[in-house]
């Protein structure tokens, strides 16, 4: 009998909790409705041809799987979303018996995010975010990029839609 008390109330509290705490639409004011994702540009000096168009549509399928927005292609959206790939370069971060052992792929993104509905929410400037991925030296970039390209892509737009979405 306490065992069965026990257990309604520990359902009822999850149940309670639940409400309160969510993982969709963190920060999104329940006045907004509509996004725009421009399409990510790649200013870096070395380019990954894959990188951009890969990162733009991962980052469209999160905001459309993990949020209650509409994703429309006009600028009355309340929310527009664009970002530029500034750095793409490759330096050394492990040397091992005088020789390079790990070398690092440093990625930067500046985003800038426009809140129609709250212009105050809106990014005065970039705000750049800077992933570094490590790989084998005995690697060349191109099997290094092939490798890293999931990788890549998943932490970038993880961190993009958590900047925008979730106020980290």
């Amino acid at each position: 009998m306490i065992s069965t008390i026990k257990a309604f109330l520990l359902v009822g509290l999850i149940t309670g909790f639940a409400g309160c705490y969510s993982f969709k639409d963190v920060s999104i004011p329940p006045e907004v409705k509509t996004v725009k994702i421009n399409f990510i540009e790649n200013r870096a000096r070395y380019v990954n041809p894959q990188l951009a168009p890969q990162l733009t549509e991962r980052l469209r399928q999160k905001v459309i799987s993990q949020t209650r927005l509409t994703m429309i292609q006009g600028d009355d959206a309340h929310y527009i979303i664009s970002a530029t790939i500034t750095d793409y370069s490759v330096t050394t971060s492990g040397i091992q018996n005088q020789t390079t052992a790990t070398n690092r792929l440093n990625v930067s993104v500046a985003i800038m995010f426009e809140n129609k509905l709250d212009e105050t929410k809106s990014y005065k400037d970039p705000v750049t975010i800077t992933r570094n991925f490590d790989f084998n030296a005995n690697l060349a970039l191109p099997q290094a990029e092939s490798q890293l390209n999931e990788t890549m892509i998943r932490n970038l737009s993880d961190e993009i839609f958590n900047r925008i979405f979730s106020n980290w």
